[in-house]
C-alpha cells in the first residue's frame, strides 16, 4: 500500500480553508496519512509554496512548515497543532520561527505542498534546522512520500 495524506478540512487541488491562513486564526489543518511502511523510523512533514512571491513570476519556494522525526506509529496531526508527538521536532520555515505559518500570499492564488516523507531513520544531529538541512539529513533514507497540495488566494 503506497503512502497517502489526507486533510479533512480541504481536498486536493481544493482551496485551504480561510482558517489555516492569516486571514484566519492561522493554525495548522488537520492532517492524517496511510500506508506508513512497516520499516519507518520516522516521518518528516514539510508544507511549502513554490509560488512566491507572485505564481505568475514564482521566485522562491516559501516554507511554511518543517516537522521531522514524527513516530511512525502516529497516523496523522491534528488540527490547530499544540503540543508535538514524543520525540518529534519543529524546524524553522521562512519566518525564522519553529512553527506552522499559514498560507499568506501577496498576490495571486499560490498552490501549498504538504508533503509527507517515510525514512528509514531518526534524523539526528539537528539544531534548529531549516527544511534544506532536514532535505540533505533525509538523502538516501527515503523509504515513500506522499502529497497533498491546496491553494490559497488572499481575500482582499
Amino acid at each position: 500500500m503506497a503512502l497517502t495524506l489526507t486533510s479533512s478540512a480541504f481536498e486536493h487541488g481544493a482551496s485551504i480553508p480561510r482558517l489555516y491562513t492569516c486571514e484566519g486564526r492561522n493554525v495548522s489543518p488537520p492532517l492524517s496519512w496511510s500506508g506508513v511502511p512497516s520499516n519507518t523510523k520516522s516521518l518528516v512533514l514539510i508544507v511549502d509554496d513554490p509560488d512566491a512571491p507572485d505564481p505568475g513570476a514564482p521566485e522562491m519556494v516559501w516554507v511554511h512548515w518543517v516537522i521531522y522525526n514524527l513516530p511512525s506509529s502516529i497516523s496523522g496531526l491534528s488540527e490547530a497543532l499544540q503540543d508535538l508527538p514524543t520525540g518529534a521536532v519543529v524546524g524553522l520555515n521562512d519566518w525564522e520561527r519553529p512553527a506552522y505559518g499559514g498560507p499568506c500570499p501577496p498576490t495571486g492564488r499560490h498552490r501549498y505542498f504538504h508533503k509527507l516523507y517515510a525514512l528509514d531513520r531518526v534524523l539526528a544531529g539537528l539544531d534548529r534546522p531549516t527544511k534544506a538541512e532536514v532535505e540533505t539529513s533525509m538523502e538516501g533514507h527515503i523509504l515513500d512520500q506522499a502529497e497533498l497540495v491546496g491553494t490559497y488566494e488572499k481575500s482582499g
